[in-house]
């Protein structure tokens, strides 16, 4: 099923991009949650402390929407030639070079998702204040690389970088389906990502599932989106 809003922003190389200052947050209770994830996990390890003895807090009316890697060796179709950066030290507009020619659904699933795996196993990355570049992993917001079922992303005055959440319900979208709900909840997700400008919401937040499975797997039931969906939220 496709989802219903266009994508996130992925990744940006500038630290200077970071989440801003966090918000005051719209939370229902303070009922406790799920319990906040423990251990350095590659990727997110340098993410900041939690409050000491802080608790989670329980809200609704989220928007969950998903995202992932694309792989080039799933399209086909017409190719497209694309302009950019050979390394991770980019800047827009500058040091741009022909990075080859890709399955032109391919390069739209990465400008719309943030990142691609290519044939010889490196990733063709895209971000608003970028461009493309060619890589050796999926990138957060710092420059870190993504990890599967962890990484997620929302804006930073919603929920700054560090912040962790769980998936309580799933909320009222009957196309969503058990098993899919079931995989999203298990999870404690961390915010390391931002949405590109004017994607993002108030209560909107975009989980990372890694690579995708298969062809259209834009239409495959893990590409979906939660509405109404119930957190349970530990604000970094």
């Amino acid at each position: 099923m496709v989802r219903v809003i266009a994508a996130l922003l992925t990744v940006t190389v500038l630290v200077a991009c970071s989440s801003g200052s966090p918000s005051p947050g719209a939370t229902v209770s303070e009922t406790p949650g799920h319990p906040p994830q423990t251990g350095a996990l590659p990727g997110i390890s340098d993410m900041p402390t939690l409050p000491p003895g802080a608790s989670p807090v329980i809200s609704t009316g989220w928007e969950v929407t998903v995202y992932y890697t694309a792989v080039a060796a799933l399209h086909g179709g017409a190719s497209q030639q694309v302009t950019g950066c050979p390394t991770i030290d980019c800047e827009k507009g500058r040091n741009q070079r022909d990075l080859g020619s890709f399955p032109a659904s391919f390069v739209k699933a990465v400008k719309d998702e943030g990142t691609g795996r290519v044939a010889d196993g490196r990733y063709l990355n895209w971000s608003y204040d970028t461009g493309y570049w060619m890589d050796t992993a999926p990138r957060d917001t710092a420059g870190r690389p993504l990890v599967p079922w962890v990484s997620a992303a929302a804006d930073g005055d919603v929920l700054r970088a560090g912040a962790r959440f769980s998936v309580l319900r799933c909320g009222s979208a009957a196309e969503v389906t058990a098993a899919v709900c079931a995989r999203l909840k298990a999870p404690t997700w961390t915010i390391v990502d931002e949405f590109t400008p004017g994607m993002g919401g108030s209560k909107h937040v975009d989980v990372y599932v890694g690579e995708e499975t298969g062809a259209d797997f834009t239409d495959s039931d893990l590409y979906t989106t939660l509405q109404g969906a119930t957190l349970s939220v530990l604000r970094a």
